[in-house]
């Protein structure tokens, strides 16, 4: 007889103001993700749309605001349209391999760079080489660092990501900013919609999706896109977007 799983403590932060919306509070419902049992249930919280930050998952819950929506790529009936095939293409002379989520001095390098170049206002700016190993290896689950190499060995992106029993989830990505012909952003995406397919996984998680934010425009380039709407998730190009958005608060921990 299977034992019972114990019951999820969840907690709510203060308010902080938002990232993403100017004049907006933030807050977040949160939970310890650790000890025995923790790949299940961050594989319940993940399809309830938390996200992963070291061993901690949490999502908004925001007093007056559901603009966060979660979404996945539905990657077993992925759209291999022709921009990601030229995006594939441009970038096939890249090597990635797959290893455990450990943070070196190579890594924080290039973090460093592309922090400075693409969020130069976040607060991960005053991250030191400690936090940075801290983010990569604090987890309870199967979490693993993509690395990104061009022919000639040098590190041009690389990628925290999970795996979970329905799917892959990225957790943090950066890359070499010099060259925005090869959208390593982009590319980051389509060789996580590869690997799930390779493993038979059905799903690519990418956190929130805001309107009008353009620093989450990309995400709703993937198709079929699934939004979390009420509780279930629905393919987002069917529902308007006025829909997408569900009560803040309204956490629903089931597949």
């Amino acid at each position: 007889m299977r034992a019972p799983q114990p019951l999820t403590q969840l907690h709510v932060s203060q308010l902080l103001p938002c990232p993403y919306l100017p004049d907006r509070a933030e807050r977040k419902l949160f939970a310890p993700v650790m000890g025995l049992g923790a790949v299940e249930l961050y594989g319940n919280l993940q399809r309830a749309g938390f996200r992963r930050s070291h061993e901690i998952a949490y999502r908004p819950v925001c007093p007056g605001c559901n603009a966060c929506i979660p979404v996945r790529v539905n990657a077993a009936k992925f759209n291999n349209a022709k921009w990601v095939r030229r995006t594939r293409n441009i970038n096939r002379p890249l090597r990635a391999a797959i290893g455990p989520a450990r943070g070196t001095e190579e890594h924080y390098a290039l973090f460093r760079r592309y922090l400075f170049d693409r969020h130069d206002d976040g607060g991960m700016l005053d991250m030191d080489y400690f936090d940075y190993r801290e983010m990569v290896e604090a987890t309870a689950i199967t979490s693993r660092m993509a690395e990104f190499r061009d022919p000639g060995g040098a590190l041009i992106a690389a990628c925290l990501f999970d795996i979970t029993d329905d799917g892959l989830s990225a957790v943090y990505s950066y890359f070499d900013t010099s060259d925005d012909k090869k959208s390593l952003g982009t590319y980051i995406v389509i060789w996580m919609i590869d690997e799930a397919q390779k493993l038979g996984l059905p799903f690519v998680y990418l956190g929130y999706w805001i309107r009008g934010v353009p620093k989450m425009d990309y995400k709703s380039r993937f198709r079929p896109l699934e939004a979390l709407v009420g509780g279930k998730w629905q393919d987002q190009s069917k529902l308007e977007l006025s829909d997408c958005a569900s009560p803040a608060g309204d956490v629903i921990l089931s597949r």
